[in-house]
């Protein structure tokens, strides 16, 4: 089970990079997640909430920008990976198996770019704008992401 949280949390990081690291920062900071003496421990920190707090908000407003670049090019997908990796360790790391959350949550990632990618196309070209696309997916990664934690904790 917690692999497919990992990686489950790994799509929420191809969908919304920092979303992902947000959620599991703010649930270790709640104390749902058992991280303190761990390398992971740092996440419950109020400084790592503040930080992937911050993000997520500007991630989630600079996406509805035209002029932000598309999730595939490098930059934008090696941090979509990256993310998804630390956010898959640390959910390996409630399970004991930081290097299976690490390697599902790369997966869950590349899956999450690609595939939300492809269904955010979809949609907005069935609404005819990107917007109400744009929405939907902030939606799905935000409450994807809580849920997630939620099921760990």
């Amino acid at each position: 089970m917690i692999y497919l949280l990992a990686l489950l949390i790994g799509i929420v990081a191809g969908l919304r990079a920092m979303t992902a690291p947000a959620a599991v920062a703010w649930g270790a900071w709640l104390g749902w997640l058992p991280l303190a003496g761990t390398w992971a421990g740092f996440m419950g920190h109020w400084i790592a909430v503040a930080i992937f707090t911050v993000l997520a908000i500007v991630e989630l407003i600079t996406d509805q920008l035209p002029s932000t670049p598309s999730r595939k090019v490098p930059v934008q997908f090696g941090t979509r990976i990256v993310m998804g990796a630390l956010s898959g360790a640390v959910i390996g790391t409630v399970g004991g198996v930081v290097i299976g959350g690490l390697a599902a949550g790369v997966i869950g990632a590349i899956l999450g770019t690609l595939g939300g990618a492809a269904v955010r196309g979809s949609l907005a070209k069935s609404f005819g704008k990107d917007l109400p696309a744009a929405l939907i997916e902030d939606a799905v990664a935000v409450l994807g992401a809580l849920l997630i934690v939620s099921i760990v904790a």
